[in-house]
């Protein structure tokens, strides 16, 4: 078995005798994949005599195998179906880490003064340079069980991880990172590839879901408004990078997934401060990430953009946690037809994580796996109760009406299958009607009067106070009465702010606070069998594109009373469900692309895990199918 293993050390620097060299891990290509090699070895073994030399090694490093058995008897059938098992299952291995093999015992040992585990391994293209039972060894010294999987080993028996490196192509992450003792580090490593750097990830095989930790292996991105310990937050401005030191804990959110077993794989971009920006226009202090779905120049929308763009692109990555609080995972989500949730406000705390408006923002994922999704749902919204009953009736808000178009036949298509699948009836919902018939005794007869500056008063009375007068009196402190770069977006934003009064803030929560009220009481009743009265339906995405080439006007402030607002004014859940996908022409490639088509879904306020219920059952229906990384929600090439 030929195998071509290159390496390249990282991380040696120093002068003369007072240096201070330290190793920060190694770069290794085996058969023309690249590995990153951590500094520190898991464990040593004390591995047979003279193997270990005789096998192809680059810097010391030998590729390794280590396996579980129960079989006294590990045949070379056994072998060859766990190698095969193994390459189907985790995208770190390959056969050339098979070359080492390293056998475990795991099953009961019959009584008796002789160890009975006699593997019987017959392949030139193996060797097999170690065994270990639980009651006892043979050929090293130690009785504890590696977790299954790719490793390297030196001469030594260092074993070491193996952690794959793959490249950040559409410029999702702002910091690849790698686990540091309790705390995080930036990943020392690089591969080729113009403004795109390495991603690590660990094998799947070294860890393995339980109650206790349901999340186990499962591979996180991490917007970078979230604290890591160890790690700097930017929230997507360079000047915060440089000013503030790294985070000494992780936030609350981030800490729940992280003790569930979920491993952090690098801090991903947001728009700065978390502020509606768009790609080519907005952008200043960092690139826009590239959305990969079409012709990939299609605006990824924001403020997670990063964790939308990841997902959309990469199929090594499961799960990235975002923020929403006017639409910052849903917008992302819907772009890039993926699941995507702004959970019922309040569910999680928000601790470590840089606010916009505490009374809207919101944390939540995006994701591509459903159940996943849910999972991690039940992890980090602690104490929700996940219903199994669901509403008998639907209502629309702006769905069309006749199928004018590919995608609207696909909408109107599910909301039949919907409709059958729940037993429910659909009514449309013209909610500016209903308020005005329905509204509170005194309160403004307009719907989007009573909310129109609401939102914008609530994002930049809060965010200034909470953010920018902090920010520029610690960055004016340093440097001279100085103040920092920020992009247009934010500023503009502020600046509407500080054109108003303080009272206005205390308006703008009552108006929200009149609006939720109502809301619950005439649109999304909770329910004691089904959470939620109804089910609220309404168009994410309908393959309509939104090319990032353009020059656009200077950023505005984002008045107004939309679908999307209904969230955040009533604090409901709201998710986001790929359909499909549908042709769109481009002015890119000159070609038709499909680009994803989109439904929103909402439930009264804490039926999160109605939703995540009602979403895994219609999957498992066919009603809704997942979506995969690539160019089209069925995969493919992603241009560039």
């Amino acid at each position: 078995m030929a195998k071509s293993l290159v390496v390249s050390l990282l991380g040696f620097a120093g002068l003369a005798a007072a240096s201070n060299l330290v190793s920060t891990g190694s770069t290794l290509t085996v058969n023309d994949i690249p590995y990153y090699v951590p500094a520190a070895p898991l464990t040593t073994l004390s591995v047979r005599n003279g193997l270990l030399r005789s096998l192809p090694s680059a810097a010391g490093f030998v590729p390794l195998t280590v396996i579980s058995t129960t079989s006294l008897t590990f045949s070379q059938a056994s072998l060859e179906s766990v190698i095969s098992n193994f390459t189907a299952s985790d995208d770190v291995f390959q056969s050339a880490f098979a070359e080492a093999v390293y056998l475990q015992y795991t099953g009961a040992l019959p009584a008796g003064p002789k160890n009975p585990f006699k593997p019987h391994m017959k392949n030139a293209n193996s060797t097999l340079i170690g065994t270990s039972t639980s009651q006892g060894t043979n050929g090293t010294n130690s009785t504890s069980v590696l977790p299954q999987g790719p490793y390297f080993i030196t001469a030594t028996g260092a074993v070491y991880q193996a952690w794959r490196l793959y490249s950040d192509f559409a410029g999702a992450f702002t910091q690849p990172l790698i686990p540091s003792g309790d705390k995080y580090a930036p990943l020392p490593a690089a591969i080729a590839g113009i403004e795109s750097p390495a991603v690590a990830v660990p094998s799947r095989l070294y860890d393995k879901s339980s109650a206790a930790k349901p999340l186990a292996g499962v591979r996180l991105g991490v917007k970078d408004i979230y604290d890591v310990a160890g790690v700097k937050t930017s929230d997507g401005n360079r000047a915060i990078y440089s000013l503030y030191p790294p985070k000494t804990k992780n936030a609350v959110a981030v800490q729940l997934l992280v003790d569930a077993g979920a491993v952090i794989v690098g801090k991903m971009k947001t728009s700065q401060f978390a502020n509606g920006e768009m790609a080519t226009a907005d952008w200043v202090d960092y690139h826009s990430p590239f959305n990969p779905r079409g012709d990939g120049y299609n605006d990824p929308s924001s403020s997670s953009s990063g964790p939308g763009a990841a997902m959309g692109s990469y199929p090594w990555l499961d799960l990235t946690i975002g923020s929403d609080t006017g639409g910052s995972i849903r917008g992302p989500s819907q772009v890039q037809g993926l699941f995507g949730n702004r959970p019922s406000h309040g569910l999680v705390s928000l601790e470590g994580v840089m606010p916009l408006a505490p009374e809207l923002d919101t944390a939540g994922f995006l994701t591509r796996d459903p159940v996943i999704w849910a999972t991690a749902g039940s992890v980090l919204y602690q104490g929700l109760e996940f219903y199994t009953e669901y509403p008998k009736s639907i209502q629309t808000l702006s769905f069309p009406q006749t199928s004018r178009s590919p995608a609207d036949t696909m909408v109107l298509d599910f909301l039949a299958k919907l409709e059958s699948f729940l037993g429910a009836k659909t009514t449309a919902l013209n909610i500016t009607s209903l308020w005005s018939s329905t509204k509170p005794a005194n309160a403004d007869p307009s719907l989007t009067d009573l909310l129109n500056i609401t939102y914008p008063i609530l994002i930049s009375k809060e965010q200034v106070n909470l953010v920018r007068t902090p920010f520029y009196e610690a960055y004016g402190a340093v440097h001279d009465g100085r103040l920092p770069f920020v992009d247009p977006a934010p500023l503009v934003r502020w600046g509407f702010g500080d054109s108003y009064p303080e009272s206005v803030l205390t308006d703008a929560i009552n108006n929200k606070t009149i609006f939720m009220d109502w809301f619950s009481s005439n649109v999304l009743v909770n329910d004691s069998t089904t959470c939620s009265d109804s089910l609220l339906l309404y168009v994410g995405s309908e393959a309509q594109p939104n090319p990032r080439n353009q020059y656009l006007g200077p950023p505005g402030v984002p008045y107004g009373f939309s679908s999307g607002r209904i969230s955040p004014f009533t604090e409901v859940p709201d998710v986001v469900v790929p359909l499909g996908q549908a042709l769109s022409n481009s002015t890119i490639t000159m070609h038709e692309e499909y680009l994803p088509v989109t439904v929103d879904f909402l439930a009264a306020k804490g039926c999160d895990g109605m939703l995540f219920n009602l979403i895994n059952d219609l999957v498992d229906a066919g009603i809704v199918t997942v979506p995969m990384a690539g160019g089209t929600l069925t995969g493919g090439e992603v241009l560039m």
